[in-house]
């Protein structure tokens, strides 16, 4: 029997959405569902509500619980990832308090600045020890990961835990039809191309029966930017930088050094910036789960129709050999020409029986290479970190990235660095 194995299967709703699309999808009938999570009660949680749909479907899907982590991976044909090292209370509660005390401001925290790296480095062992498993037990399974900083574990995976992994987000997806929509324009019948890196991915081309679209949409972009509204910080980079980036303003906000500014505050008001936002919707969601949960299981038979997540479609193209194309975080081999080839990039990716095949891109426009790049910097660096264990290129991660660079002294960026690693204390492997 085929199995798909999720890791960080206590992310109810998530597996409600990925594997409830297993089991919509026919191709993907007679599955094993493996869940593996190291909240129990989360764990049967996302049991009985799989089994529930599964009963509403009539899928012929089997659904099994673990408690062991290689026992659920074993001889899995597909592992999808969706795990947060440290959870909210402490970790994320860390990555945001302790920069404030140095001035440090952040939005997100997930992906890139301060807490970002501190995010790859507490979540980068584990997803080797993952690695490790895996090629004791399903070396030939692909990795569908989920987790965040999706270029960093991406990397991290194919690179040092060799093991098959693709990065998936969902920014990609809705780019195009979210921009639309801001702007009161009808995405039907647009063709795009979009390519860059996690986060930073660029609407290279947008258009409708050949005609290209971007001088209307940056007409309209101006006009909106004389009133306040929720994507001001990606409608400025697009109008100076002269492409739209996928991922949200909140995000892009904290990944550059122009918005958020101790010397210039009235910029968070200017770009409706919504600092300390992912503590916010982390306490709604813990708060919101209660209710959530009953509403979930007030009746047993629970229905669910396909979502928009890759993860199903990536395997029904692997099992049919229907194509079926992606927006994929991948290696960067000779993908995009004007990034490092050690970088994880973010490219259109063809799916069949052969897996997942990236499309050449070429070089980007130099403007929004160098915009990648300076990411990309941080980005290694964290790697080297964590490969190596030296504190010192923590320190070099930190001082290269361009939020933290532009606020903090380099006295500043190695204190601070010191006081979270102290601070995170066993989340955190031991550094010389």
């Amino acid at each position: 029997m085929p199995k798909v194995t999720f890791i960080g299967a206590g992310s109810t709703v998530f597996v409600k959405n990925v594997l409830g699309d297993v089991m919509t999808t026919p191709a993907l009938q007679g599955f094993e569902l493996a869940l593996f999570d190291i909240d129990q009660e989360r764990l049967r949680d996302s049991e009985r509500l799989l089994n529930s749909i599964k009963a509403t479907l009539g899928s012929t899907c089997v659904v099994k619980a673990y408690t062991d982590r290689k026992e659920a991976l074993r001889g899995a044909k597909y592992v999808i990832n969706a795990i947060q090292v440290g959870g909210y209370d402490p970790c994320t509660i860390t990555d945001f308090e302790v920069p404030k005390k140095y001035g440090l401001r952040q939005t997100i925290a997930d992906t890139l600045g301060i807490g970002g790296i501190f995010r790859n480095l507490r979540t980068i062992p584990v997803m080797l020890d993952f690695a490790k498993d895996m090629q004791e037990v399903c070396p030939d399974a692909l990795f569908l990961n989920y987790t965040n900083p999706m270029a960093v574990l991406t990397n991290v995976m194919n690179t040092v835990g060799g093991i098959k992994t693709v990065g998936l987000c969902h920014s990609v997806q809705v780019c195009v039809a979210d921009l639309f929509k801001s702007l009161d324009m009808d995405a039907a019948g647009v063709e795009s191309k979009i390519a860059g890196i996690n986060h930073m991915a660029w609407l290279l081309e947008v258009k409708k029966d050949g005609v290209d679209l971007y001088p209307e949409i940056k007409r309209r972009a101006a006009e909106k930017q004389k009133e306040k509204h929720h994507d001001m910080v990606r409608f400025e980079l697009m109008l100076r930088f002269g492409y739209y980036v996928t991922e949200s303003s909140e995000h892009n906000a904290e990944y550059h050094p122009y918005f958020i500014k101790k010397n210039y505050p009235e910029l968070i008001e200017k770009y409706n910036i919504p600092l300390d936002e992912y503590p916010r919707r982390c306490i709604n969601q813990i708060n919101g789960w209660k209710e959530m949960r009953e509403k979930i299981f007030a009746s047993e038979s629970i229905e669910h129709q396909r979502s928009k997540e890759y993860a199903s479609y990536i395997m029904e193209a692997i099992e049919t050999n229907i194509p079926y194309k992606i927006g994929g975080n991948v290696m960067n081999t000779g993908l995009i020409t004007n990034l490092p080839k050690e970088a994880c990039v973010e490219v259109p990716c063809l799916v069949d029986r052969s897996g997942i095949t990236p499309t050449y891109v070429g070089d980007l426009p130099p403007q929004l290479a160098a915009l990648n790049r300076t990411n990309i910097n941080t980005q290694l660096l964290t790697i080297e970190a964590a490969v190596t264990g030296k504190k010192e290129h923590i320190y070099h991660a930190a001082m290269l990235d361009p939020h933290t660079s532009a606020e903090l002294s380099l006295d500043d960026i190695t204190a601070l660095c010191d006081d979270l690693i102290e601070a995170h204390g066993n989340w955190l492997p031991k550094f010389i």
